[in-house]
């Protein structure tokens, strides 16, 4: 029982694992203004970036890409 207790002080004290939780944060946050920003684009991009999306929803819903 004791060792179970120390182990869960460590887990408890140990900030590595936060520094990535973190990050991934950050970079979901990025990825979903990138994905809105591209989104709402009216010029090419915004289209292109549109077929990309349409193209990645049938792959994971259609039988085939």
């Amino acid at each position: 029982m004791n060792q179970l207790m120390q182990s869960i002080r460590a887990f408890a004290v140990e900030e590595e694992g936060s520094e990535v939780v973190e990050y991934a944060l950050i970079i979901a946050l990025v990825s979903i203004v990138l994905a809105l920003a591209l989104g709402n684009a009216t010029n090419g991009l915004g289209s292109a970036f549109a077929t990309l999306v349409t193209r990645v929803q049938t792959c994971f819903t259609g039988p085939t890409c």
